[in-house]
């Protein structure tokens, strides 16, 4: 191909498609076979520009909303895109470091490139070059023997990027595609166009990187072979310490001894669980990983055409399924022992409280029936009653060992027990019944020996008296001096403090306590009747509410029986009271003088 002319107006000398066929055969290194070299009609510039565009999208150059008349009709700005893409495509668009293509392949170049010399940092395609010392950099980078680097003077940008511009077109066959002006007399020099600039120095200098390439080529398989290796390491270290770690706990279970606590078993079930929910899952997780890396291993080798690798004996994925297998049979070995150890406990908890349970209630029972069958005098009973008594003492003791059978059997969670019928409730409520008969056994015995001693005692009084006792009596069976005071106060007898002191010490011969046998005969003393004038008096005094006479309502008051009321209002003698007396009239017409009768009954 002849010598092109150079293009003096994009927008003109594009039109009409010869030009643009003609760079896209230069930089394409190739024909676009017969076209319309010297067009005149407008069909023949938009068939030209077609078989440009066909060529360049052919490519895979991307060119949004360019058509051919975009071009014929001189769209400077849609001309512009179209050749920045085309510049992308066939000047940078193949340029590619470490996995970066285009534009950040070709900074990281001018980066590494550049890297050592003073006063350069390249960041980007505008600021980085404003002082034309990168450019200088990269050309003594590959020819030190054009451009002396140590010799420039850092404070003068524009000669540094013309001497760069002359040598670039001089010695290295790079035009000037920018001015000096372009690149130091702008605050910000333009991105594509220094972008498309410094591209020609990555082509110009691309066949002196002959050595660096094959480097990195070497350097490349060096780091492929290392990372194969530390991965083969790395599978080899981690099949050793799973094996271990499985084979360590199978070691344990076999060595653990289960005892017959149940919270002790319990715990190891608990741990079991634990492991499964935890440390298991991780191996699991782990020997999935293991799988997947070996076949990474295998992968990576097959790709690189190297030889395939086979684990050392005892570390391959088939000795690890072997040893798999062999810890999920101890697994359920272990599980199974828990379980089993753990059921047989809980049987022997069962028996041991029914046996406990069973005994107990029998002794109740044999309490309940001597009870029952008591016979002969009442001394006799009485000392077999309070033997009776003296064996339920340690059933206390007897009743606390089963409630921890109780609890044991709680916390192992048994609820059912077919070697009994009795629960702790049932035999705390049955002790409760026979202490409560014991004690009132003692008791009816006592008040039959004081109801035989005592003939003026009725049995109703007898019962009244004992139940104030037995109410307000202390864990001793005797009565406090509070005590005495709150069971006279129940039977209706009122003293103050100092006449209860009195009472107490008289009745109380330790002056600590009142027995049964005390209150009793106290109550006696106070309640027998005598039938004694002044005892009668006393009481028609008490009736009368201390009034020198009584009335008929006063004695029905007092719930005197009808025909008593009737006989005493027939035979005591009336009075007549005053008027100033504060009296109705019904007691002015119906007042007895009751002691004129005492008296004259008496003599």
């Amino acid at each position: 191909m002849g010598r092109v002319p150079h293009i003096q107006d994009l927008s003109i000398d594009l039109a009409n498609g010869v030009r643009l066929i003609q760079l896209l055969e230069i930089i394409g290194d190739t024909t676009l076979g017969k076209y319309s070299i010297n067009p005149r009609m407008r069909i023949q510039y938009v068939e030209n520009v077609n078989k440009a565009l066909n060529f360049v999208m052919e490519r895979n150059v991307p060119l949004t909303n360019i058509g051919a008349e975009d071009i014929v009709d001189r769209n400077l700005k849609l001309v512009l895109g179209m050749l920045w893409s085309i510049i992308l495509r066939f000047t940078i668009d193949d340029i590619s470091q470490d996995g970066k293509s285009a534009r950040e392949g070709l900074l990281l170049w001018c980066q590494r490139k550049t890297v050592n010399y003073k006063e350069v940092d390249v960041r980007d395609f505008t600021y980085s070059w404003k002082d034309g010392l990168a450019f200088c950099a990269l050309i003594h980078r590959h020819r030190p023997d054009l451009l002396n680097y140590d010799a420039l003077d850092f404070s003068k940008p524009h000669e540094n990027t013309a001497l760069a511009f002359e040598i670039a077109e001089k010695y290295l066959n790079i035009p000037k595609l920018l001015d000096v002006e372009d690149i130091c007399d702008i605050e910000k020099p333009d991105d594509r166009s220094v972008t498309t600039y410094v591209a020609q120095y990555f082509h110009a200098f691309s066949s002196q990187d002959k050595d660096e390439t094959a480097s990195r080529r070497v350097a490349k398989f060096a780091d492929v072979l290392h990372s194969i290796w530390k991965t083969r390491h790395s599978y080899e270290e981690r099949v050793t310490a799973l094996i271990y770690a499985v084979q360590s706990t199978q070691r344990q279970w076999q060595q653990t001894q289960l005892t017959d606590s149940y919270a002790e078993t319990k715990q190891k079930g608990i741990e079991f669980a634990n492991y499964k929910n935890t440390l298991k899952r991780e191996w699991v997780s782990e020997k999935r990983e293991l799988d997947t890396l070996l076949g990474n291993i295998q992968t990576k080798l097959k790709t690189y055409n190297l030889k395939p690798y086979f684990p050392p004996e005892g570390l391959t994925l088939r000795d690890l399924d072997n040893i798999w297998r062999e810890l999920l049979k101890h697994e359920a070995v272990y599980h199974r022992n828990i379980n089993s150890k753990l059921r047989e406990i809980k049987e022997n908890l069962r028996k041991a409280y029914a046996n406990a349970a069973n005994v107990f209630q029998q002794k109740l029972d044999t309490i309940s029936a001597e009870l029952a069958s008591l016979d002969g005098d009442l001394e006799n009973q009485l000392n077999c009653v309070v033997g009776l008594a003296r064996e339920i003492v340690p059933l206390q003791k007897k009743l606390q060992a089963i409630e921890t059978l109780d609890q044991a059997c709680l916390e192992a969670n048994i609820e059912e027990n077919d070697y009994t019928v009795y629960s702790l409730e049932d035999l705390t409520f049955e002790l409760g019944l026979v202490e409560r008969a014991t004690r009132n056994k003692i008791a009816f015995i006592e008040n039959q020996s004081i109801s035989r001693n005592m003939t003026n005692l009725t049995p109703a009084q007898l019962e009244e008296f004992e139940h104030a006792f037995r109410h307000f009596a202390n864990d001793h069976n005797t009565l406090s001096m509070e005590g005495f005071r709150a069971a006279l106060a129940s039977l209706g007898l009122f003293y103050d403090d100092y006449e209860m002191g009195l009472l107490f010490d008289h009745t109380a011969q330790n002056h600590e306590s009142i027995r049964f046998e005390q209150f009793i005969q106290f109550m006696v003393s106070i309640t027998e009747d005598k039938s004694t004038p002044d005892q009668l008096h006393h009481a028609f005094q008490t009736i009368a509410g201390d009034k020198p006479y009584i009335t008929e309502l006063d004695l029905k008051r007092c719930m005197m029986p009808e025909p008593d009321v009737d006989y005493l209002v027939r035979e005591m003698p009336m009075i007549t009271l005053s008027p100033n007396n504060n009296t109705s009239s019904i007691e002015k017409d119906m007042a007895f003088d009751y002691s004129h009768y005492v008296d004259q009954m008496f003599k």
